[in-house]
């Protein structure tokens, strides 16, 4: 009776719809009244559902709030993908974009560098590629102006999950290092070797380090780095600082390094086993860690795509009958 009347643009008259469906006039108010209180209350849990992960996660979108909404209420009061989003932006949660950063990357240091291993590379599963990057956080001084604290962070390329990660006060070369140490910490955890393992960076002098290095090819981890300042030489490690800083953080201010410290300890926590992500079908990087096989991209990856269709071209190649001419015998 609602939908009939809610879905003509002239609507249809009530009295000739409650004589249709043999109600009366008080019982379509009282209907229409318990569904409409029903719709706000829904609107307004969702709104509240939003506000709630924003703690958490400051810059998070509305499509993956959606994919996390949807986890966790199901039902018919639950609010289907448009209504959510349109909830969302009508009540001002929608997002506005950021500006920019300082220089974290030194490669004019005159040390031995690696070739880049990964131009087409897919990973298939768990801890076949680590890729990792520093960046930059700001510090507000209580005196006024800031300075930077620096966050390195190592990721694996299949699952998206933080490995390891460390701030420092300093580039320094022993800040990147305590980072890999948790992540091969993580590895031993998981009883798992690094024999088919590479790591994958920029030529930072941390990365080009001896130390650094040293600790890598104890391991037998293979070293890859980026051949050009080029950022889409590494993309997943870029794109995971953005996320963090400009999405999880968002909306803080630290004046210590301290405050940073406790807040990126809460957010990888956040990252690594609740935010759902594009890159391994809506899954939390911990559930893709069981994984393996051909990623779910719920995006399009063109540099995935163009690997896969220089191998098929190389295959087809390959599997074309040589052309030996008219040799003759005798």
């Amino acid at each position: 009776m609602i939908n009939l009347h809610a879905r003509s643009r002239r609507g249809y008259p009530v009295e000739g719809l409650c004589i249709l469906f043999g109600r009366t006039k008080q019982a379509f108010y009282k209907f229409n009244e318990e569904g409409m209180a029903r719709r706000i209350a829904g609107e307004c849990f969702a709104v509240d559902f939003i506000k709630e992960i924003r703690t958490k996660d400051h810059g998070i979108g509305g499509l993956k709030l959606w994919y996390m909404y949807q986890r966790k209420f199901t039902g018919e009061e639950a609010l289907g993908r448009d209504r959510f989003l349109e909830v969302y932006r009508r009540n001002g949660l929608k997002l506005r974009s950021k500006a920019c950063k300082p220089r974290t990357t030194d490669s004019t240091h005159g040390l031995a560098t690696y070739a880049n291993l990964i131009r087409d590379f897919i990973s298939t599963g768990p801890d076949q590629l680590w890729v990792s990057d520093i960046t930059y956080i700001a510090i507000y001084r209580s005196e006024g102006g800031y300075c930077f604290c620096y966050l390195t962070v190592i990721m694996d390329a299949y699952t998206e999950e933080i490995k390891g990660y460390n701030v420092g006060d300093s580039l320094d070369t022993r800040n990147s290092i305590f980072a890999l140490e948790m992540a091969l910490q993580n590895l031993e955890d998981q009883h798992e070797g690094a024999n088919h393992l590479i790591h994958h960076s920029d030529r930072g002098v941390q990365y080009a380090s001896s130390k650094y290095i040293g600790i890598l090819t104890s391991r037998g981890i293979r070293i890859s780095m980026t051949e050009s300042g080029d950022p889409k030489e590494n993309p997943q490690a870029e794109r995971i600082h953005g996320t963090i800083k400009n999405e999880i953080l968002r909306a803080c201010k630290f004046h210590s390094i301290d405050e940073a410290e406790e807040a990126i300890k809460r957010a990888v926590d956040f990252y690594n086993n609740e935010r759902p992500h594009m890159s391994v079908g809506m899954r939390t990087p911990a559930k893709a860690s069981k994984s393996t096989g051909e990623r779910e991209l719920k995006w399009k990856s063109y540099r995935e795509y163009a690997i896969k269709k220089k191998l098929e071209m190389n295959h087809t190649e390959n599997s074309l009958p040589l052309d030996i001419g008219s040799s003759s015998s005798g």
